[in-house]
């Protein structure tokens, strides 16, 4: 069974940056798009940014130029380098991977950011 696991929440300042990680725990695991939502109490969970075996990026319009996505070589860890962020990026931020028709989600990890 995949899981995949967050980390690097954290409580920061307005304007610092912070950089989310996420691992697939399974050796066979070869996912073909890796991807980064978050989610504030109350609202749907919202894409924020992607990545492709290919290395093709998509991100959100409210982070584009702020947040980076990126992988390493063979998909089992991908990172959200998140620059310039503002109390509404506060969120907790969701993992998720798809491999063929398998969708995979991570328990989330918390970024809050003080005004």
């Amino acid at each position: 069974q995949v899981q995949l696991v967050e980390s690097g929440g954290d409580l920061v300042q307005a304007g610092e940056s912070l950089i989310l990680s996420c691992v697939g725990s399974v050796p066979s695991y070869n996912p073909s798009v890796m991807a980064w939502y978050r989610q504030v109490p109350g609202q749907e969970r919202d894409f924020i940014a992607g990545i492709y075996v290919n290395g093709l990026t998509k991100y959100a319009d409210c982070v584009k130029g702020r947040f980076t996505i990126s992988r390493d070589r063979r998909m089992r860890t991908v990172y959200l380098q998140m620059d310039s962020l503002t109390p509404e990026d506060a969120a907790v931020y969701y993992c998720h991977a798809a491999q063929g028709t398998e969708q995979y989600w991570g328990k989330g990890t918390r970024v809050n950011v003080s005004s």
